[in-house]
Protein backbone atom coordinates (compact mmCIF):
# COMPACT_ATOMS: atom_id res chain seq x y z
CA UNK A 1 0.00 0.00 0.00
CA UNK A 2 1.68 3.13 -1.03
CA UNK A 3 1.18 6.01 0.09
CA UNK A 4 1.42 10.07 -0.86
CA UNK A 5 4.04 11.72 1.82
CA UNK A 6 2.69 14.79 2.82
CA UNK A 7 4.46 15.56 6.36
CA UNK A 8 7.23 13.80 8.25
CA UNK A 9 8.22 14.01 11.18
CA UNK A 10 11.20 14.43 12.62
CA UNK A 11 13.39 12.60 15.72
CA UNK A 12 16.66 14.06 16.20
CA UNK A 13 18.91 15.19 19.02
CA UNK A 14 18.57 18.82 21.40
CA UNK A 15 21.99 19.00 21.16
CA UNK A 16 24.19 19.37 17.46
CA UNK A 17 26.95 16.95 18.14
CA UNK A 18 30.50 17.17 18.03
CA UNK A 19 31.10 16.64 14.33
CA UNK A 20 30.16 19.77 12.16
CA UNK A 21 28.50 16.92 9.59
CA UNK A 22 25.32 16.44 12.30
CA UNK A 23 24.57 20.24 11.75
CA UNK A 24 25.21 20.32 7.94
CA UNK A 25 23.28 17.03 7.14
CA UNK A 26 20.29 18.09 9.05
CA UNK A 27 20.03 21.44 7.33
CA UNK A 28 20.40 19.57 3.81
CA UNK A 29 17.18 17.25 5.18
CA UNK A 30 14.98 20.53 5.86
CA UNK A 31 15.86 22.07 2.30
CA UNK A 32 14.92 18.67 0.53
CA UNK A 33 12.06 18.40 2.49
CA UNK A 34 11.14 21.98 1.40
CA UNK A 35 12.30 21.14 -2.19
CA UNK A 36 9.75 17.65 -2.18
CA UNK A 37 7.01 20.18 -0.86
CA UNK A 38 7.31 18.19 2.35
CA UNK A 39 5.78 19.33 5.66
CA UNK A 40 8.07 19.09 8.74
CA UNK A 41 6.64 17.76 12.11
CA UNK A 42 9.04 17.93 15.00
CA UNK A 43 9.16 18.39 18.69
CA UNK A 44 8.71 22.28 18.80
CA UNK A 45 12.33 23.01 20.37
CA UNK A 46 14.55 25.87 19.65
CA UNK A 47 17.59 24.64 20.43
CA UNK A 48 20.17 21.49 18.91
CA UNK A 49 19.20 19.60 15.39
CA UNK A 50 16.11 20.68 15.87
CA UNK A 51 16.21 23.94 16.24
CA UNK A 52 18.23 24.33 12.99
CA UNK A 53 15.99 22.25 10.73
CA UNK A 54 12.94 24.02 11.76
CA UNK A 55 15.18 27.55 10.94
CA UNK A 56 16.46 25.94 7.71
CA UNK A 57 12.98 25.04 6.08
CA UNK A 58 10.97 28.47 7.78
CA UNK A 59 13.86 30.37 5.96
CA UNK A 60 13.26 28.44 2.75
CA UNK A 61 9.75 28.90 3.10
CA UNK A 62 8.77 25.74 4.35
CA UNK A 63 5.98 24.71 6.63
CA UNK A 64 6.90 23.10 10.29
CA UNK A 65 4.64 22.59 12.94
CA UNK A 66 5.76 21.87 16.14
CA UNK A 67 4.50 19.48 19.18
CA UNK A 68 6.20 20.88 22.47
CA UNK A 69 4.79 19.89 25.95
CA UNK A 70 3.96 22.70 28.46
CA UNK A 71 6.78 22.01 31.07
CA UNK A 72 9.53 22.74 28.43
CA UNK A 73 7.63 25.38 26.89
CA UNK A 74 8.05 26.59 31.01
CA UNK A 75 11.81 25.83 30.23
CA UNK A 76 11.85 28.16 27.48
CA UNK A 77 12.97 26.33 24.73
CA UNK A 78 9.53 26.54 22.25
CA UNK A 79 10.53 28.51 19.01
CA UNK A 80 8.56 30.99 18.60
CA UNK A 81 8.54 31.03 14.76
CA UNK A 82 6.93 28.39 13.84
CA UNK A 83 3.79 27.72 11.22
CA UNK A 84 1.95 25.97 13.96
CA UNK A 85 2.98 25.22 17.53
CA UNK A 86 0.37 22.27 19.28
CA UNK A 87 1.47 22.49 23.47
CA UNK A 88 0.29 19.81 25.14
CA UNK A 89 0.34 18.77 28.26
CA UNK A 90 2.65 15.64 28.64
CA UNK A 91 5.56 13.58 26.42
CA UNK A 92 3.23 10.79 26.08
CA UNK A 93 0.53 13.67 24.06
CA UNK A 94 3.28 14.63 22.31
CA UNK A 95 4.07 11.44 20.93
CA UNK A 96 1.08 10.49 19.73
CA UNK A 97 -0.15 13.80 17.85
CA UNK A 98 3.41 13.53 16.48
CA UNK A 99 2.39 10.28 15.41
CA UNK A 100 -0.78 11.29 13.68
CA UNK A 101 0.15 14.33 12.18
CA UNK A 102 2.79 12.74 10.19
CA UNK A 103 2.97 10.42 6.95
CA UNK A 104 6.45 9.25 7.87
CA UNK A 105 8.76 9.28 10.65
CA UNK A 106 13.01 10.44 10.16
CA UNK A 107 15.30 9.82 12.90
CA UNK A 108 18.78 12.15 12.84
CA UNK A 109 21.36 11.53 15.57
CA UNK A 110 20.34 12.15 18.96
CA UNK A 111 20.25 10.65 22.69
CA UNK A 112 17.93 8.52 24.37
CA UNK A 113 15.05 10.66 23.34
CA UNK A 114 15.58 10.66 20.26
CA UNK A 115 16.11 6.70 20.03
CA UNK A 116 13.02 5.93 21.91
CA UNK A 117 10.70 8.25 19.79
CA UNK A 118 11.73 6.66 16.70
CA UNK A 119 11.50 3.23 18.20
CA UNK A 120 8.13 3.57 19.20
CA UNK A 121 6.30 4.35 16.05
CA UNK A 122 8.86 0.96 14.51
CA UNK A 123 7.26 -0.63 17.11
CA UNK A 124 3.62 0.67 16.31
CA UNK A 125 4.68 -0.28 12.38
CA UNK A 126 5.77 -3.82 13.44
CA UNK A 127 2.27 -4.40 14.47
CA UNK A 128 0.43 -3.10 12.19
CA UNK A 129 -1.07 -0.01 13.73
CA UNK A 130 -0.08 1.84 10.95
CA UNK A 131 1.49 1.74 7.90
CA UNK A 132 4.12 4.49 7.34
CA UNK A 133 7.67 4.59 6.74
CA UNK A 134 10.22 4.81 9.17
CA UNK A 135 13.50 5.55 8.33
CA UNK A 136 17.36 6.55 9.65
CA UNK A 137 19.25 9.11 8.49
CA UNK A 138 22.68 7.51 9.09
CA UNK A 139 24.88 10.74 8.98
CA UNK A 140 28.77 10.23 9.15
CA UNK A 141 27.99 6.32 10.15
CA UNK A 142 26.61 7.80 13.32
CA UNK A 143 24.17 4.60 13.63
CA UNK A 144 26.58 2.27 11.77
CA UNK A 145 26.79 -0.36 15.99
CA UNK A 146 22.65 0.11 16.01
CA UNK A 147 22.37 -1.13 12.84
CA UNK A 148 24.51 -3.80 13.50
CA UNK A 149 23.13 -4.54 16.66
CA UNK A 150 19.57 -4.98 15.08
CA UNK A 151 21.10 -7.17 12.23
CA UNK A 152 22.26 -9.10 15.29
CA UNK A 153 19.12 -9.12 17.33
CA UNK A 154 18.07 -10.56 13.66
CA UNK A 155 20.64 -13.42 14.24
CA UNK A 156 19.49 -14.22 17.84
CA UNK A 157 16.20 -14.36 16.79
CA UNK A 158 14.89 -11.97 19.10
CA UNK A 159 14.00 -9.36 15.74
CA UNK A 160 12.10 -10.89 12.90
CA UNK A 161 14.11 -9.80 9.60
CA UNK A 162 10.77 -8.89 7.67
CA UNK A 163 10.68 -6.31 10.74
CA UNK A 164 14.52 -5.26 10.32
CA UNK A 165 13.83 -4.41 6.64
CA UNK A 166 10.79 -2.09 7.34
CA UNK A 167 12.99 0.11 8.43
CA UNK A 168 15.01 2.35 5.50
CA UNK A 169 18.31 3.79 5.88
CA UNK A 170 19.85 6.46 4.18
CA UNK A 171 23.25 7.97 4.34
CA UNK A 172 21.67 11.53 2.69
CA UNK A 173 18.41 13.15 2.51
CA UNK A 174 18.39 12.54 -1.09
CA UNK A 175 18.35 8.53 -0.69
CA UNK A 176 16.24 8.13 2.12
CA UNK A 177 13.13 10.74 0.64
CA UNK A 178 13.63 8.78 -2.38
CA UNK A 179 13.17 5.54 -0.55
CA UNK A 180 10.35 7.05 1.32
CA UNK A 181 8.11 7.96 -1.69
CA UNK A 182 8.37 4.51 -3.30
CA UNK A 183 7.77 2.99 0.02
CA UNK A 184 5.33 0.03 0.28
CA UNK A 185 4.06 -1.07 3.36
CA UNK A 186 3.39 -4.73 4.02
CA UNK A 187 -0.51 -5.45 3.41
CA UNK A 188 -0.08 -6.95 7.05
CA UNK A 189 2.34 -7.22 9.74
CA UNK A 190 5.00 -9.23 9.23
CA UNK A 191 4.08 -10.23 13.00
CA UNK A 192 1.06 -11.36 12.48
CA UNK A 193 1.67 -15.64 10.39
CA UNK A 194 -0.53 -17.16 8.72
CA UNK A 195 -1.33 -20.60 9.79
CA UNK A 196 -0.94 -23.44 7.57
CA UNK A 197 -2.99 -26.33 7.12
Amino acid sequence: MQQKINTIAIYCGSNIGGNPAYLAMAEQLALAMVEANIDIIYGGGNVGLMGAVADTALKAGGKVIGVIPQSLVDYEVAHEGLTDLHIVDSMHERKALMAKLADGFIMLPGGPGTWEEFFEVVTWAKLGYHHKPCGILNTNHYYNHLIQFMQHAVKESFLHADHNDMIIVGDSPSSLLQQFLKYTAPKTSPWIKKETA
